[in-house]
């Protein structure tokens, strides 16, 4: 679904997939409908999988021990050769895939720095910080009022509409673009309409053609990434805290943000870092929703792409690249402060 997601790097390699072919039909040949049926396809197509992929998970049965001990895996210490070969084949997709690319990225950057560093550029790059914070703290507060209320309430209603939420991620962002585009179209004309005839006044695009529609698109894309994280980190705190504060006379939104938001700040963090840097990445569903002479770091790159002028991309790409190794520096550090990779580390040494 990531694969069907992409469209800068297909339309790059002038790759003929149906994301390309939405933005053929819808751009260039100027059919709306015709964009739409495609998309209606792609979505369809995704509705496949997520039902194959939840249909073999129940299929699968996870067994635990009752005993709080388990056994150790074997481990194996290559020697010579074969542990030569093993580093290898370990190195090899992260040379192929990021060391070589950064390397290329870094000379072209310096060396078309004078002709990249300007005033636009640093224009595009404050839309991209701005847009993507605005994005990742209003998917953090809907994960956190879906989760809570979940915990709260429960219910079998509450649960399928948490995961109808959570299928955003799943839509590929042009056709989520679409998605959001016609029915906020269809409002801002229906009520210009109705403004004109009975106030003769012109209300222009409130929604369509707005960030609003950008902001409500990434929301929608990205609300699974920030769930997941809001969701796991509530599941860890005891509902002994909940019993407490409602005894202490604190209502269920002084709970949250008194006690649950402090103890669950880390995996705030992580879903703020991920969505924001999700926001700064996405493409298709930008190009679609953004206003006129709008750009962002991700559109900046894609337009100098598409004119062959590689040099003059390479630092917006880059840019791109530092900030998404944020979250993964991030993670690392909460992965190595806990104590069962600790005590690992301790066993090893």
């Amino acid at each position: 679904m990531e694969t069907l997601n992409d469209f800068g790097t297909v339309d790059f390699f002038a790759v003929q997939t149906m994301t390309a072919a939405l933005f053929d039909v819808w751009l260039g040949m100027g059919s709306l409908a015709g964009g739409a049926q495609i998309a209606t396809t792609m979505l369809g197509f995704v509705v496949v999988l997520i039902t194959i992929e939840r249909f073999s998970r129940r299929q699968q049965k996870a067994y635990q021990h009752s005993g709080s001990r388990f056994r150790d895996l074997p481990t194996y210490k290559l020697q010579g050769l074969s542990r030569i070969l093993a580093i290898a084949a370990c190195l090899l997709p992260v040379l192929i895939g990021f060391i070589i690319p950064l390397v290329v990225l870094l000379r072209l950057a310096v060396i078309y720095f004078d002709l990249s560093w300007t005033s636009e550029f640093r224009t595009y790059a404050l839309n991209s910080l701005l847009l993507s914070a605005v994005a990742a703290v209003a998917a953090l507060l809907v994960a956190l009022l879906i989760a809570y209320g979940q915990r709260l309430r429960g219910g079998r209603v509450l649960g399928i509409a948490t995961r109808i939420a959570s299928l955003g991620y799943a839509v590929p962002g042009a056709v989520l673009g679409v998605g959001v585009l016609i029915p906020f179209a269809y409002f801002d004309n229906t009520l210009d309409a109705m403004m004109r005839q009975f106030f003769g006044i012109s209300t222009g695009l409130l929604l369509s053609g707005t960030l609003v529609a950008v902001i409500f698109a990434y929301v929608v894309r990205f609300l699974a990434v920030a769930l997941g994280q809001v969701e796991s980190s509530l599941a860890k705190v005891s509902p002994s805290l909940d019993m407490a504060s409602r005894t202490l006379g604190y209502h269920a939104g002084e709970t949250l943000f008194r006690y649950h938001v402090p103890l669950i700040r880390g995996g705030i963090l992580t879903a703020i870092m991920i969505v924001f840097v999700d926001c700064m990445k996405e493409l298709p569903a930008t190009l679609i929703l953004r206003p006129f002479n709008f750009e962002t770091l991700a559109t900046h790159v894609y337009w100098f792409a598409s004119d062959e002028m590689l040099g003059e991309a390479a630092l917006g790409s880059l840019t791109i690249v530092l900030v998404g190794l944020i979250p993964v520096a991030f993670l690392g550090k909460l992965t190595a402060r806990r104590p069962s990779v600790q005590a690992a580390a301790s066993k090893g040494k």
